[in-house]
């Protein structure tokens, strides 16, 4: 052989070898990309079934106002197709059953009104993402008789639900059709109406490489953003880390409301609270948005309101939810005036006028919103910024106070959580000796705080110091 040639070879070889390197390192340190808007963002679920008395989205358009004085980033549309009948629960049925994936539901409105919908959010600055059934659709979706093989079988070879979801059929992802097909209808919802973004039902029960190749082609279009329905743990997938690689910007943070609630409820101690959450912090990647809240439309439905989980300790979990590192702070529609019931899934049951009258919650929400946007020490993913644990001397030893420092720079934000029902003084040993210069928030007010002498905070309560 001239020597000539095993250059050449030795060249190729080489070539590949570092090719194959960087294919290796690149997938080892992939890692989502978020859109600047997103970095500190504050999603509003709109349940536009029960927005209003007509079930209309046009009647949402003029509380976009509304909702941009509370602060609001993205607007998050549970699924507006039409819904399945065959197998229907309910009167009006799962808005999860889809029927048709390019189609607007009538009950919800028309083309039109979603295109002025997403048109009026857009001038006014909002991002849209859209709720997206990937999982499943209804018995009578067209899919089932055209394409059946599109579909899992069960022992007997028949089509299957999910667990006890009767309503709908499971999709194959094994089936390349079904695939292309259920990404070719994405891409519509974003060319037609100019859409930001999915909420992603039951993300974890789709194959995450199913995820990658579908991200890849929307953002041909335009930059997505990526909310997951997982978290970390779960008995159908054991790989959840993997799809906030370059899948997913979020997830949702089923573990922290579980872990508040117990909190609340006397349940869990801080030190348990600290420690559960730790944990889940270390499980999954530092690079994605948790999406906090205190409730959504499962929980609100079917399981308590925010006042039946939380009781007097939900301003509390509400200052974590827009302090805590990470957080994607989401609000339910009707949270922020106290919806104090839990509304009907599967039929009408809007929220009435005078329910959307408190104004207390709304003032609160909105001031912890602008703390969030504001602060630099509450910025996501901001190189050198930290989060600390603190120790505070509480004079009357309680255990129920949780306390924490973000900070960044010159900005520092100290959150102290009361989870007692009574009046804890306490001395704030903060390092500082000047405080005067410190703006104070909370649902208390000193004068002239120097940290440096006792104070007394209100049971289930909170005080946030920033600067």
């Amino acid at each position: 052989m001239k020597l000539s040639v095993i250059i050449n070879m030795k060249k190729t070889l080489v070539a590949l070898f570092i090719s194959l390197v960087s294919i290796i390192t690149s997938k080892a340190t992939a890692q989502i990309v978020h859109p600047e808007w997103a970095r500190n963002a504050v999603v509003y679920e709109i349940n536009v079934r029960q927005y209003s008395d007509s079930s209309k989205l046009i009647e949402v358009v003029p509380n976009l106002e509304r909702l941009k004085d509370l602060g609001v980033d993205i607007l998050w549309l549970m699924p507006m197709q039409p819904i399945g009948e065959v197998n229907r629960k309910g009167k009006l049925g799962s808005y999860y059953s889809v029927k048709d994936y390019k189609k607007i539901n009538p009950e919800f409105g028309t083309d039109q009104d979603l295109v002025l919908f997403v048109s009026q959010a857009h001038e006014l600055g909002f991002k849209v993402i859209v709720d997206w059934v990937a999982n499943h659709t209804a018995w009578d979706h067209e899919w089932v008789k055209k394409y059946p093989e599109w579909y899992e079988r069960d022992a007997a070879g028949k089509i299957k639900s999910p667990f006890d979801w009767t309503d709908v059929a499971k999709l194959n992802y094994t089936s390349k059709p079904m695939r292309a097909a259920m990404t070719e209808a994405m891409k519509y919802w974003v060319t037609k109406y100019d859409i930001d973004g999915f909420r992603c039902d039951v993300a974890f029960m789709v194959p995450v490489d199913f995820w990658n190749e579908n991200r890849k082609e929307l953002e041909k279009i335009k930059p997505m953003y990526m909310l997951a329905e997982m978290e970390a743990n779960n008995d159908i997938n054991k790989t959840p880390a993997e799809y906030y690689k370059t899948a997913f910007n979020a997830s949702y943070a089923w573990t922290f409301m579980g872990a508040s609630a117990d909190l609340s409820a006397g349940k869990k101690s801080v030190n348990e609270f600290k420690s559960i959450m730790q944990k889940n912090y270390a499980e999954l990647p530092s690079s994605m948005h948790k999406m906090f809240f205190l409730t959504n439309h499962d929980e609100n439905s079917w399981n308590a309101t925010i006042q039946e989980r939380y009781g007097e300790n939900w301003k509390a979990i509400a200052a974590m939810v827009y302090t805590l590192p990470q957080s994607l702070p989401l609000i339910y529609t009707g949270e922020e005036v106290g919806l104090s019931r839990r509304l009907k899934f599967f039929e009408r049951d809007p929220i009435k006028h005078a329910e959307w009258m408190d104004t207390t919650r709304f003032s609160l929400y909105r001031d912890l919103i602008r703390l969030y946007h504001t602060n630099p020490a509450l910025k996501n993913f901001q190189q050198g910024s930290s989060f600390q644990e603190l120790d505070v001397d509480i004079v009357n030893e309680s255990n129920s106070v949780y306390a924490y420092k973000r900070s960044y720079k010159d900005s520092e934000v100290y959150v102290l959580l009361n989870f007692s029902n009574e009046k804890l003084e306490f001395n704030f040993k903060s390092g500082r000796k000047n405080f005067e210069s410190y703006n104070i928030y909370s649902n208390m007010f000193f004068d002239n705080f120097k940290g440096d002498e006792n104070y007394t905070i209100a049971p289930n309560s909170f005080v946030i110091f920033y600067k």
